[in-house]
């Protein structure tokens, strides 16, 4: 049974290549009706905080990204880790170390002066029974080390790069429990894929380094060695490493920008890999069907946040009302904007949601037709709130103000009637029109605008850039 997981370290929020692995990981479960495992990487208990984890879960479940075992906590695991450091150091394949970090880091400086590589020296495994017994006499603090295999290759076949190799004297004899006996994370990482049993292991390519050591873990321990499929890197468009510059910030930053969760999700499932032909826009459901672990590029992928908001304006133009609503709603909440009729809410959600980037936009369009102040671009000002523009508008509003039917086509045809009738073009009433009760140059077809605001808050809005010097309601967009 294919069995992988997700195991972020509760340091902190859930990121885009945190995400982006777990989708992964997450697709191939449900292709190959395996099972996703969530696994807390929990060790170092001076990082990791039980709010993070919350976070990192209500990120996941907010992309629909559900597990099927877990979460389990390594911190919970410590005795584990101890039994698997005694068996190795019982069969010589590891050794206490007795070095403190202040001669391992001078060790390091000296090397690194030096302008040569600097491995552990292996002092500890040479010690003689009664230099040990010293130190353990003096209560000196002890980790252990695992021993590598002197000059022998290392090899996996990556389901994405290939052949892989290393030789082991590249690599040191690596801690794997800290003198506090917390374990490392390749100790704790390896014990934990074998006893759940992951048969895949889908993350980050720079893992590769890692994976090494944790083979010679899974060999020492007579494991089964899980398949290993190493994702590429997530850069930012200049090519440059992900930072929030770029637009990387944590998930849930993403849903207080108005992304919906179906968009992000789309977008995550290209950064390295793409179903082929023209297709971008597709369900997590379809995902599912159309993902090939092994077609995933090697190439590093790059993450461009104007892609995802086209994305993500793509989804809201195909999405339904009612859907849009619940989501709208927070953000209708934090700008105070209340409602009477879900209805009207619906009405204007449809007419809007051509035009919304993400949800914190569609609910500034939706205040237009609720808030009793709104704001005027200056352009639009100046450009149709000119002299003669507000002439116009005079015109209009006396009109407006004896229609009886005050409606989509009652409205067109009188504000047409009237531009015959004083022989103007009708656009000479619709800009200014647009501007006084939009606040804006641009927006959804006019009269579904004045049929949706209706009679009373129209003509009060004509009122208010007639009456009104509009500088103090000015804004530059």
């Amino acid at each position: 049974m294919v069995r992988v997981r997700i195991a972020p370290s509760p340091t902190g929020a859930i990121h885009i290549g945190l995400a982006r692995s777990a989708l992964y990981n997450f697709l191939f479960a449900r292709q190959n009706n395996g099972k996703f495992i969530l696994r807390i990487e929990d060790t170092d208990p001076t990082r990791s905080t039980k709010e993070s984890a919350e976070v990192i879960m209500e990120g996941f479940k907010w992309l629909s990204l559900y597990w099927d075992e877990g979460p389990y906590f390594q911190s919970q695991r410590f005795p584990i880790y101890k039994e698997y450091a005694e068996k190795l150091l019982k069969e010589g394949k590891a050794y206490y170390c007795y070095c403190s970090e202040e001669r391992l880091r001078e060790e390091r400086e000296k090397a690194l002066k030096e302008k040569r590589s600097w491995q552990y020296d292996r002092c500890c495994l040479y010690l003689t029974e009664r230099e040990k017994a010293r130190l353990e006499k003096e209560g000196v603090p002890k980790a252990v080390r695992f021993l590598v295999p002197s000059e022998r290759n290392v090899v996996f076949n990556d389901i994405i790069h290939g052949r892989i190799e290393r030789n082991s004297r590249d690599i040191e004899d690596f801690v794997i429990l800290r003198a506090d006996g917390t374990p490392t994370y390749n100790f704790a990482c390896v014990i934990d894929d074998a006893l759940m049993e992951i048969s895949h292991v889908i993350r980050a390519v720079e893992h590769i380094s890692n994976t090494f050591k944790q083979i010679l873990l899974y060999e020492a321990l007579n494991f089964k060695i899980p398949f290993f499929a190493h994702l590429p890197l997530i850069l930012g468009k200049d090519g440059k490493k992900l930072s929030k510059r770029h637009g990387a910030v944590s998930i849930m930053e993403y849903k207080k920008m108005g992304i919906l969760p179906e968009a992000l999700v789309n977008y995550l499932a290209l950064l390295g890999w793409s179903p082929g032909g023209d297709l971008e826009i597709f369900s997590l459901e379809e995902a599912i069907k159309l993902f090939r672990l092994e077609k995933v590029k090697k190439s590093n992928a790059i993450f461009d946040f104007q892609k995802l908001e086209w994305m993500n304006s793509e989804y809201i133009k195909r999405s339904d009302n009612k859907r849009l609503l619940e989501g709208v709603k927070e953000f209708l909440k934090e700008k105070e904007i209340s409602y009477e009729k879900e209805e009207k809410l619906l009405d204007i959600i449809q007419l809007n949601k051509d035009r919304s980037r993400n949800l914190c936009e569609l609910a500034d369009n939706i205040a237009i037709y609720l808030k009793e102040e709104i704001s005027y671009d200056k352009e639009g000002i100046e450009k149709y709130l000119d002299k003669k523009g507000r002439e116009s508008l005079g015109e209009l509003l006396a009109v407006y103000e004896e229609l009886s039917v005050f409606n989509k086509e009652t409205t067109e045809k009188a504000l047409r009637e009237l531009a015959s009738e004083k022989n103007k073009k009708p656009a000479e009433y619709i800009h200014p029109l647009r501007v006084a009760l939009t606040g804006k140059l641009v927006g959804p077809p006019i009269f579904d605008v004045v049929n949706l605001m209706g009679k009373e808050l129209v003509i009060k809005r004509i009122k208010k850039v007639l009456t009104f010097s509009l500088e103090s309601n000015s804004e530059n967009n």
